[in-house]
């Protein structure tokens, strides 16, 4: 999203494959970007970018596919251009509101129409924003980064002060780009109207979705996995405390640095379980990863999570839809209003499940079946397409 609005053309290696990905590829190269694959590169992409403020009005409604994380930072993006578009997305992500995102761009002077319960599709006016300094109440990442993209086009001084830290990569890549944020505590300030330089970049491996390989090292007995290429960011990287206090054996080395976002080597072995009891204020740096560790959970520990409310508004009732299918399996789970809870129990005895489109419920309960006395089916697999497309072809050679 930097780079389309970037002066020149930049190149990103190791681009993901995931459906999401290219729903923000499409979306960006609607609006003006030049963007062609590199067949000679690993997931390389050339972004040719059209500079601050420089995207041109679409023709039809942009399609963001399942993908909240591109609706929503593209609102931030769009707030600040002088016409109207219309953000969609599958029935997946016209369930999820977007309140949350549209009140601080509101602040700034953009208008939304959207569905009814604040639900996509979004319909947004913008215009030349006023800065503003914005608390939200709910501490999230996408929503931070929404109010830095607009206020990087937005004269004056635009920040962001949140309730309890969230993940930082957005301002490590404003200042790869060339305009390094203001950091002051939990306060995040931007100056708009600064050109972001073209650069040339690899993107670290992704550790949510290393963590169903380590999770399935962690949870089966004789299990040595090692994962290289991952980013190590720190405020991603708290799954790796969650599965030592699971029991599991993890050592993770920072190996070198890709534009300020830390990289390096995951080793998991496994080791005997124990319960974990995961805590409000631990949930948004694993808000991601609570499906996985679920699963972990099914093959002896245990675990209780609260203040994970945000669970049920995301690709699915992750809360609802996740107990309901380890229970079918043969799990002792309740679910909770802003939780779950995952008693010790014998084995699993294997079923049929759902996903409900949702991929890392998909990718859950495919790693809690390894553990299981018989056969499992995932309805609706193919979700995993969405982040994760070589999933089950990596783990069966896992496996092998």
């Amino acid at each position: 999203m930097l780079a389309a609005l970037a002066d020149g053309t930049s190149h990103i290696s190791n681009y993901a494959p995931g459906a999401d990905c290219h729903s923000t590829l499409a979306c960006l190269a609607a609006l003006g970007a030049t963007i062609i694959h590199d067949a000679g590169t690993e997931g390389g992409i050339a972004i040719t970018g059209v500079g601050l403020r420089g995207f041109t009005a679409p023709t039809a409604p942009l399609d963001c596919g399942n993908s909240g994380t591109t609706l929503r930072l593209l609102a931030g993006m769009l707030a600040a251009h002088d016409f109207t578009t219309m953000l969609e997305g599958d029935a997946s992500l016209s369930r999820r509101p977007m309140r949350r995102v549209m009140t601080p761009l509101r602040q700034m002077g953009a208008r939304f129409d959207a569905a009814e319960g604040d639900r996509p599709p979004l319909t947004i006016h913008g215009t030349t924003l006023t800065p503003i300094a914005y608390q939200p109440e709910v501490p999230s990442a996408q929503v931070k980064s929404a109010v830095l993209l607009a206020g990087i086009q937005t004269p004056g001084t635009t920040s962001v002060t949140e309730p309890a830290s969230t993940r930082d990569h957005t301002e490590k890549a404003l200042a790869a780009f060339g305009i390094a944020p203001r950091i002051d505590g939990r306060t995040v300030s931007v100056s708009g109207g600064r050109r972001l330089s073209a650069r040339t970049l690899r993107v670290p491996g992704d550790i949510s979705s290393a963590a169903f390989p380590a999770v399935a090292a962690a949870a089966l007995p004789g299990s040595d996995v090692t994962i290289s290429g991952v980013g190590l960011n720190p405020s991603r990287a708290a799954i790796l405390n969650l599965l030592r206090r699971f029991g599991a054996s993890v050592d993770a080395q920072v190996e070198t640095s890709a534009d300020g976002e830390p990289v390096g080597t995951i080793r998991v072995r496994h080791g005997e379980l124990r319960f974990v009891d995961i805590l409000p204020d631990e949930v948004p740096d694993v808000i991601d990863e609570l499906p996985v560790l679920a699963a972990l959970a099914t093959f002896g520990g245990g675990m209780r999570v609260h203040g994970a409310g945000e669970l049920r508004v995301k690709e699915s009732d992750r809360i609802s839809a996740l107990v309901g299918g380890l229970r079918l399996m043969g799990a002792d789970a309740d679910e909770h209003p802003d939780g779950f809870t995952i008693r010790p129990t014998r084995r699993l005895r294997g079923g049929s499940v759902e996903s409900h489109h949702d991929h890392r419920l998909a990718m859950a309960f495919a790693i809690a079946a390894l553990g299981a006395e018989a056969p499992t089916t995932v309805n609706g697999a193919d979700a995993v397409a969405v982040s994760y497309p070589s999933f089950f072809t990596e783990l069966d050679a896992l496996r092998s």
